[in-house]
Order: structure tokens, then sequence, then C-alpha cells
């Protein structure tokens, strides 16, 4: 009889002590889990994975494709003659993928040139505090062009290199809080033809971009490229675009305004050749300011896996 009360009192103290045993390792590794948890990193710097020409520092979410539809049209100042510009335009066909939440790829078709383009980007850094504190977003990216026109010199030793143009650019960025957030993007493109001696092959350029939160669904975003002069023989002018981001659902659709009537970053970067406003040699004043829009929708090729 006194080994059956033995064992039950050894059976209750288990019952009674055990539980709070594992409940205090719970809460141990709870507290290791929070060190990770504790982590918080900024989200939503941009709308979408582009600024208005150029990239930003937002990656197209894994396992999700990105379909874009951009155009730019003909200059404003026709008026009513060509619908402020809409009888003319230049359009680009895209899509891009998030193989991994950091890593990125895409391609696309412009009408100009008849260029294809396919570009690769991945985020290096990404702004955090907390148990981490990084200030700001990081990302590399390198796009290559090819030209699809035919060779205007049938004559001439032409090869396919001559087609091909790269860019490498840096992006950074950080959202100072829920309304501003700037971005610096330190560029090279490199164009292996160009159209006379005088041009370099190497084109060195600095691009600065800031998105301002209007409501929860609108953006004031602004986008300029400043090209040192002495790299570019033919006569061009600075990209700047200024336009609003609008989300609904699974769309975002970009209005913007810019000098630039192409896409692709030999187009924006080295061939704007009309600036907002300037005189003619008559001296009257003109405009070279475009309308264009660009339109993201997202779908999700690949679900993520939730834990069971």
């Amino acid at each position: 009889m006194k080994k059956i009360y033995l064992l039950a009192f050894v059976l209750m103290t288990t019952g009674l002590f055990l539980p709070q045993a594992l409940f205090a390792q719970d809460e141990d590794l709870l507290s290791l889990l929070g060190d990770e948890e504790s982590t918080d990193y900024t989200t939503a710097t941009f709308k979408t994975n582009r600024v208005v020409n150029g990239h930003s520092i937002e990656n197209t979410g894994k396992g999700v494709l990105d379909t874009k539809f951009s155009h730019r049209f003909s200059p404003l100042r026709q008026g009513l003659y060509d619908m402020f510009g809409l009888d003319g335009a230049f359009i680009r066909i895209g899509a891009d993928y998030g193989v991994t939440d950091r890593f990125m790829v895409g391609f696309g078709r412009s009408s100009y040139e008849k260029t294809i383009d396919g570009f690769a980007k991945y985020k290096i850094l990404r702004q955090c505090s907390g148990a981490k504190n990084i200030p700001v977003t990081l990302a590399y990216l390198v796009d290559a062009q090819v030209n699809g026109l035919k060779f205007a010199d049938q004559e001439r030793d032409n090869k396919f290199s001559d087609r091909l143009y790269f860019t490498h650019q840096l992006l950074v960025g950080r959202k100072f809080n829920s309304r501003l957030s700037l971005q610096l993007m330190p560029t090279l493109l490199h164009r292996n033809l160009t159209n006379s001696p005088e041009d370099k092959n190497d084109v060195y350029c600095m691009g600065i971009a800031g998105r301002v939160k209007l409501t929860k669904r609108v953006t004031l975003n602004a986008e300029y490229y400043y090209v040192p002069e002495g790299q570019i023989e033919d006569p061009y002018v600075n990209s700047l675009s200024i336009g609003f981001d609008i989300e609904t659902g699974g769309h975002v659709f970009q209005l913007h305004f810019t000098n630039s009537a192409y896409m692709t970053y030999k187009g924006f970067l080295t061939e704007t050749t009309e600036d907002w406003f300037y005189k003619n040699d008559n001296g009257n004043l003109l405009s070279g300011i475009r309308f264009g829009f660009n339109i993201s929708r997202v779908f999700t090729i690949v679900k993520p896996k939730v834990m069971q």
C-alpha cells in the first residue's frame, strides 16, 4: 500500500512541476525567437519596382509575376492638333518575376528601335531597425539591351555585338517615415557602338528619386538623372520625370510627365533631346513635356508554402 501511495505522490508531483518546466523551456525558446522577430524590416518604400523610367529599390515578391504596359506620348505642345501628344507614342511591354524576395529578373520589348531588354536585380541590404539596424536599402541592377533595327549600312562589317548596350546601377534608398522616401542611383551605361568617335562608350551619371505619400493609395514621385558633360557628342538633356502612383487593388497606375520619350536606360539617359521648357532659334518658348503612363498588374504564380 505504501508503494502505491509513493507512486501516486511521484506522479502527482511530476504532473504539477513538469508543465512548469516545459513552459519555462518554451519561454526560453520564445525569447530566442524574439531576437529575430524584433527586427523590423522596412516595406513599401515605393509602390512598385519602378519610380518612373528607372528602377526603384523595390523587388517583385517571390513567385509573383508583374506585367507592365508603358506608353510615352508625343510632346504636349501640338495641343488639340494631335490631342496633346496622344496621336503618337512609344510603347514597352514587359514582365518582371520574383525568383526570391531579394532577387528578381525581367524582360521587355520596346517599339523604339525594336529594342529587347532584360535585367536582373538583387537586394543586397534591407533597411531595418530593432535587433538589426541598417539605415538604407541597397540593390544592384544589371541591364542589357539589344537594338532590333536593321543595320543602316549593309556594306560595312556589321557585328551583332554592335547592337548591345549594358547598364550597371546601384540603388541606395531610405524610407525616412511613412510619407517620405529618397533614393540615389549611381549608374554606368556601356555602349558597344557609338554614333561618333567623340562619344564615350562608357557614360557615367547620377540619378536621384523621391516619393511623397499623399493618401493611402496615391503617391507623388519624381526622378532626375544628371549626365556630366563631355561624354555624349549628340545633343541631349538630362531626364526629368514627375508623376503619381495610384494603387487600385492588384493594379498600380503610374501617370507622369517627362521629357524622355524612351523607356530603356540607353534611351532616357543618353537620347533625351528636349528639355521641359526651352526656346527655339526664333526665341519662341517651347515645351518638351510628354504625358506617359505605366500600368502594373501582378499575378501570383507560385504560392508561398504554409508551415504545418
